[in-house]
C-alpha cells in the first residue's frame, strides 16, 4: 500500500492532474491504516472492503495463501513487515511540492511544517489541521523576505463549495477537481484558510451498492515474541442493506464529531460517526468467512428498521463499505 501512495504522489508530481490527489488521500487516509492494528505491531497483507471475518480460510487467497489475510507480524509474506510503516512517512513527505512556475503547491492536506526555497528565498510554512476529520486548513506562511509567487491549493472533487481566506479576505470560489491559484505578495506571517465542506454523499459500487463516504473480536492464532498472530471473527450481525438514496438529507446521515485525538484510526475513539437506518438482509451471507458478492440493489427487505452507526474505513478492522440499497 506504501508504494501505491508514491506512484499517486510522482504521477501527480509528473502529470499535475488533481485526481491523483483525490485517490492518493483515498489510499492514505482509508486503505493504509485499514491495513494495520492501532499500536502498528500487526497488519494484513490483503484487505477488503467489505472484510466481515480475517480467519485461515483459503477463499478467496487462491495465490496468496490463507494467511494473508490475518493481522500479523509477517502474514504471507514477510516484506511487508519492513514496507508498511514507510507509507505514511512517504506521504507526509510530498504533501507540497514545487509547481513549474516556481510556485508552491498544496497536493495534499495533513498537519506539517515546510521548509524550501521559491525564487531564490528560504519560505518556511506551517499546517494546521485535523483533516480528513474535519475541513478546516490554516496555513501561516513565513518568507525570508517579502515573496512574489503562486501559491496553489488542490481542490477535492467531491469539495464543492470550498472557501478559501488569505488574512481575512476572501478569495475566488474555487472550482472543484483543480488547483486554486492564489498569486500574491506574501509576507511573514500570512495567514491561508481553506474551509472543504464535509457534507456525507453516496458513490456508486458492484451491483449498484452505496458506499457512504464521510465495528470485532480479536482471537490470538500465535505467540511471536513481542506481537502476535490474529484471527478477527465478528461479534455482530453485518448483512445490511441502507435507506439510502443519491440525494442525501440531514434525516438520512446524522453526522457526530468527536475529539480527534492520538490514535484517530481507533474505533474506540473514531472523531468522525455516521448514523444511518437499514434493514437486515438475510439472504446475504458470507462462504468461508467471505461475504458473498453484493446483490444487485435495489433490494427488498421484511426485517425491522434499525440505527446503524458508521465509523471511518481504516477505524473499523471488519467492514462493510458498499451496501446494498433498500427499494424505495
Amino acid at each position: 500500500m506504501g508504494s501505491r501512495t508514491v506512484c499517486f504522489e510522482q504521477s501527480l508530481g509528473i502529470l499535475g492532474e488533481p485526481m491523483f490527489g483525490d485517490r492518493l488521500e483515498r489510499l492514505a487516509f482509508n486503505a493504509l491504516p485499514g491495513a494495520f492494528t492501532t499500536d502498528m505491531w500487526a497488519h494484513q497483507y490483503n484487505q477488503q472492503p467489505n472484510q466481515v471475518e480475517c480467519s485461515l480460510h483459503v477463499k478467496p487467497w487462491t495465490t496468496d495463501g490463507p494467511e494473508s489475510n490475518l493481522f500479523g507480524l509477517e502474514p504471507n509474506f514477510g516484506c511487508c513487515t519492513a514496507n508498511f510503516s514507510q507509507g505514511l512517512p512517504k506521504f507526509t513527505a510530498s504533501l507540497f511540492m514545487l509547481s513549474q512556475d516556481d510556485g508552491l503547491a498544496a497536493v495534499a492536506y495533513a498537519p506539517c511544517e515546510v521548509g524550501t526555497t521559491v525564487r531564490d528565498t528560504f519560505v518556511h510554512l506551517i499546517e494546521n489541521t485535523d483533516y480528513p476529520f474535519r475541513g478546516a486548513v490554516h496555513m501561516i506562511i513565513h518568507p525570508a523576505s517579502p515573496l512574489a509567487f503562486p501559491m496553489f491549493l488542490r481542490i477535492p472533487g467531491w469539495a464543492k463549495g470550498t472557501t478559501i481566506q488569505v488574512n481575512g479576505q476572501p478569495q475566488p470560489i474555487p472550482i472543484p477537481g483543480t488547483f486554486a491559484r492564489i498569486e500574491r505578495t506574501w509576507n511573514r506571517g500570512d495567514r491561508l484558510d481553506i474551509e472543504f465542506p464535509l457534507e456525507p454523499r453516496v458513490s456508486r459500487w458492484f451491483h449498484d451498492s452505496v458506499a457512504v463516504e464521510r465495528g470485532a473480536l480479536w482471537l490470538k492464532l500465535r505467540d511471536r515474541g513481542m506481537t502476535a498472530d490474529w484471527q478477527v471473527y465478528p461479534t455482530t450481525q453485518w448483512n445490511y442493506a441502507l435507506g439510502l438514496s443519491d440525494e442525501i438529507s440531514s434525516e438520512a446521515i446524522s453526522v457526530t464529531e468527536g475529539e480527534v485525538g492520538n490514535n484517530p484510526f481507533d474505533a474506540k475513539s473514531a472523531p468522525v460517526r455516521l448514523h444511518v437506518k437499514g434493514r437486515k438482509l438475510v439472504n446475504w451471507r458470507a462462504v468461508d468467512g467471505v461475504a458473498d458478492p453484493v446483490p444487485e440493489s435495489p433490494v427488498i427487505s421484511d426485517q425491522p428498521e434499525e440505527k446503524i452507526t458508521l465509523v471511518p474505513y481504516a477505524a473499523a478492522k471488519l467492514r462493510i463499505t458498499a451496501f446494498p440499497q433498500l427499494k424505495a
